[in-house]
């Protein structure tokens, strides 16, 4: 799992934000190859602190700030890969992001297929969630289901400061085209990091952020962030959930997620996106295709949102994204229903 260490420096703390930004300066720093691209990778307001200086270190040839075209720079990245660069493209709003579907689809995910592997266009899309402040539905939308609906794609959803910085890293080195999405919801995590250790992404699976024994809550992104924090009030109670970080969510591994299932007997399945046709789906299908049915208590339970797109007024957005206490009562009527 683990390919090489480059440095040994001491433990230090990062938030999510600087985390993702120790892994653009230990690409740049480490592999001329690499190089970024996207629309205001200068501007904290488009990317938080997670690209900080970056051009002053690296300078403007190596972060690359563009005109307003999702479709140009991405096709550009594409070609860059094919020709052994790094590329890292950085769309700030994943809904935005949806200019450039053709050349992530058509072309990122097709040419290794195509072409007989004799050449893969090894790009990492980096792809930004924004969501709340009023900023309504052209700015709020999780799409991670969408890509991982497309066969040669990988999709990569950190949910922790480890992950933010040690994942990113792994995308870019590895040969086939990843996207690599974050949350900005996440960013305000805190957590100490040893130096780095460069991971094989092929061999990045499932993670239990947290042991348990009657009930498995499956999770990605912004949504295993809150399944640790219900679990805090679930512990009160004397419910203990077993959580599981998906953090790649295509391809999907499930080996483990089916042996905490066996286990725990109940499944409770927190998802981002939308509730109809989502990722939650996919995860709910995938357990119940592998497992005795007569397995769980009761039926799965899926969390995500409403099948509507995002309010704009605050106190709407209260009632429509998912909270730690919407997680607290599923899981409490899950286990109450025995």
């Amino acid at each position: 799992m683990f390919i090489q260490v480059h440095d040994k420096k001491m433990t230090r703390k990062y938030n999510y934000g600087t985390a993702i930004l120790a892994a653009f300066e230990y690409l740049l720093e480490n592999y001329q190859e690499t190089f970024v691209i996207g629309q205001g990778l200068w501007s904290p307001w488009y990317v938080g602190n997670s690209m900080t200086d970056l051009d002053k270190k690296f300078g403007k040839k190596r972060v690359i700030d563009t005109p307003v075209s999702e479709s140009a720079i991405t096709g550009a990245a594409v070609g860059a890969s094919l020709a052994g660069m790094k590329p890292i493209v950085v769309h700030p709003r994943m809904d935005f992001m949806l200019y450039a579907m053709d050349a992530i689809v058509n072309h990122a995910a097709k040419w290794s297929y195509m072409f007989g592997g004799q050449a893969s266009p090894g790009v990492t899309i980096r792809s930004i969630i924004n969501r709340g402040g009023e900023q309504g539905a052209q700015h709020s939308q999780a799409l991670h289901a969408w890509f991982a609906h497309v066969p040669g794609l990988r999709v990569v959803m950190p949910s922790t400061v480890a992950d933010a910085r040690d994942l990113l890293i792994a995308s870019v080195l590895c040969k086939d085209p990843v996207i690599y999405i974050d949350d900005r919801w996440l960013y305000e995590q805190e957590d100490h990091l040893d130096s780095i250790v460069e991971l094989d992404l092929k061999n990045q699976i499932p993670k239990i952020s947290l042991e348990g024994k009657d009930v498995t809550i499956l999770a990605c992104g912004h949504s295993s962030y809150l399944a640790i924090k219900a679990s805090e009030q679930l512990k009160i109670l004397k419910i203990y959930p077993e959580i599981i970080d998906i953090r790649v969510i295509n391809p999907l591994y499930i080996k483990d997620i089916l042996k905490s299932v066996k286990k725990t007997r109940r499944l409770v399945v927190v998802d981002p996106g939308w509730l109809s046709s989502g990722f939650s789906a996919e995860l709910v299908s995938k357990v119940m295709e592998n497992i005795d049915v007569n397995c769980l208590i009761k039926p799965p339970i899926r969390i995500a949102l409403p099948d509507a797109p995002a309010p704009t007024a605050t106190i709407l957005e209260k009632k429509y994204y998912t909270s730690e206490i919407d997680i607290v009562t599923k899981v409490r009527e899950l286990i109450k229903k025995n």
